[in-house]
């Protein structure tokens, strides 16, 4: 019996001993990227069950049978930090989704507005995406991914939540660490248009902030804004 270093994210694990079976895509991954045997023991984790050792009872190429042995680290709270972001191409979304999953975030709410550089994406590959990272940067969540969602639509509907504004002008204050549930909005890379400007404006729980002295783009202002957001997170 081999113990690895492998983790991967099961929703819905069953109770303790109970077998349970993997998606077809981790079975092949267990069984032939990474030669698993049976007996051999992986993590499993989500954000209810907490992380577990689990044993590897029947694996083929397209099949994998597991059971819980022992838990390795309880369920535990993570921050309520959620980020709105204006779509970008795909390989910058991308980017966006993997790195804002390492740092934390809890929910990615992308947003289509006059000068946005895409109006669709596909979801399945950013949850896979997000999934990915969770699994190697030891997270117990995997951050929700919503539809995305016109940035007038989103102030309209906007819920009892602190939003931070990422001020193009740089003449807001340094936006800090987050006390509570709250979220970061990054515009595109045009900007806002004076119409979602005052739709924004009108919104209750907003604040304008800076991410630092430069211009940054698009991308690299949303991890900016994540990392200065959760600075003091656990």
């Amino acid at each position: 019996m081999a113990d690895t270093s492998i983790r991967l994210h099961k929703p819905n694990l069953p109770p303790p001993g109970e077998a349970f079976s993997l998606s077809d895509a981790q079975a092949h991954y267990l069984a032939n990227v990474m030669r698993l045997a049976e007996g051999d023991t992986i993590r499993i984790f989500n954000g209810d069950a907490g992380e577990w050792r689990a044993a590897i009872t029947k694996i083929s190429r397209k099949a994998a049978v597991l059971k819980t042995v022992a838990q390795t680290r309880p369920p535990a709270p993570e921050p309520d930090a959620w980020l709105c972001f204006a779509l970008l191409k795909r390989q910058k979304t991308d980017m966006v989704v993997e790195k804002a999953t390492e740092l934390g975030v809890s929910v990615i709410q992308p947003i289509i507005t006059a000068r946005t550089n895409a109006d669709h994406v596909n979801l399945e590959r950013l949850r896979a995406i997000a999934t990915e990272a969770a699994e190697q940067c030891e997270r117990l969540h995997v951050p929700e991914i919503r539809e995305p969602m016109q940035v007038m639509k989103l102030m309209a509907d906007w819920p009892d939540r602190p939003l931070y504004v990422a001020d193009e002008r740089r003449t807001a204050n340094l936006l800090g660490p987050a006390t509570g549930p709250s979220a970061v909005m990054i515009g595109p890379e045009g900007g806002f248009t004076d119409q979602e400007l005052e739709a924004i404006a009108r919104t209750p729980l907003i604040t304008r902030v800076s991410l630092g002295r430069r211009i940054l783009r698009a991308e690299t202002a949303a991890i900016a804004g994540l990392a200065l957001l959760l600075a003091a997170s656990p």
